[in-house]
C-alpha cells in the first residue's frame, strides 16, 4: 500500500511456504479445478440472510490481491439495507431499459438471447448482499494529495476474481452484473469522484428453484485457452 515517503526497498523472507511435491501439487489443482466448476452464476435467489461477518472474509481475501506497484486501487461496498438495494435496482433497471431499447446492437442482443437476460433485475433486491466493487483512478493521500495508480483495470479484475472465488468457497452464490454506466452508485454510495463503479455482485444462497442457463455449462476446451511452449 502506497505511503507517501515510503521510497526504499526493504526485502522480506517469504512470510509462508505453501509448496507441495508435483505429485501432490497436481492432485490439489484438480480438485480445485473440479470444485470451481460448480461455480455458477445465479440469478435467483433465497432471501436467507447471510452474516456480515462471512461477507466481509470473502472481502478481506479479495484484498489479499496482487496490484500495481501494491497501490491496491479498489474499494468495495457491501449493502444490506433493503431501500440502498432498491435504489441500486431501480437505477439499474433504468440503464437496462435504456441499453434493450436500442443502446445496445443487434449483434450485443443476439449474444445475450441464450443466457435470458432481460431489463428485470429481481437479484438485485432479494439477493442479502449487493457488493459493489470500485475502481480508484488514483490515490489519495492523508493530507490529500493525489498519487497515480498503475494497473488499475487488471488489479481490481485480480481482487474481484478472488472475491467470486471466495464466495463461492464461502458456499454462496454471486452474480456479475455490470450495468453501464452506473454513475449513479458513487453518490448512493458515498464514494469520491475519483472511484469508478466496475461491477455489482448480489451475494447469497440461491432460491430452492434457481436455474442457470445451460449455455453457461460450455466452457471452452483447454486447448483452446492454452498454448504451451516446453522445454
Amino acid at each position: 500500500m502506497y505511503r507517501k515517503g515510503e521510497v526504499n526497498y526493504q526485502p522480506l523472507p517469504l512470510p509462508d511456504r505453501v509448496q507441495r511435491e508435483a505429485d501432490e501439487a497436481r492432485a490439489a489443482a484438480e480438485e480445485f479445478l473440479a470444485y470451481m466448476r460448480k461455480r455458477h452464476s445465479v440469478r435467483d435467489y433465497s432471501t436467507r440472510p447471510v452474516p456480515e461477518a462471512v461477507i466481509a472474509a470473502c472481502i478481506a481475501a479479495a484484498g489479499t490481491a496482487p496490484s500495481g506497484a501494491n497501490h491496491q486501487p479498489w474499494h468495495f461496498v457491501a449493502i444490506s439495507d433493503p431501500a440502498m438495494k432498491a435504489r441500486i435496482r431501480e437505477g439499474a433497471e433504468d440503464e437496462e431499459r435504456a441499453f434493450y431499447a436500442g443502446g445496445a446492437g443487434d449483434e450485443w442482443l443476439a449474444a445475450l438471447e441464450p443466457i435470458g437476460t432481460g431489463v428485470s433485475k429481481p437479484h438485485l433486491t432479494d439477493a442479502p448482499w449487493l457488493i459493489v466493487v470500485f475502481a480508484q483512478r488514483y490515490g489519495m493521500t492523508d493530507d490529500g494529495a493525489r498519487y497515480k495508480n498503475y494497473y488499475v483495470p487488471e488489479s481490481v479484475g485480480i481482487a474481484t476474481g478472488l472475491l467470486i472465488a471466495a464466495i463461492h468457497h464461502a458456499g454462496l452464490v454471486c452474480l456479475e452484473h455490470t450495468p453501464n454506466p452506473m454513475k449513479f452508485l458513487g453518490a448512493l454510495c458515498g464514494r469520491p469522484d475519483h472511484e469508478k463503479p466496475v461491477m455489482i455482485l448480489p451475494v447469497g444462497y440461491p432460491a430452492d428453484d434457481a436455474t442457470v442457463p445451460a449455455v453457461a455449462k460450455r466452457k471452452k476446451p483447454l486447448d483452446q485457452i492454452m498454448s504451451v511452449f516446453s522445454a
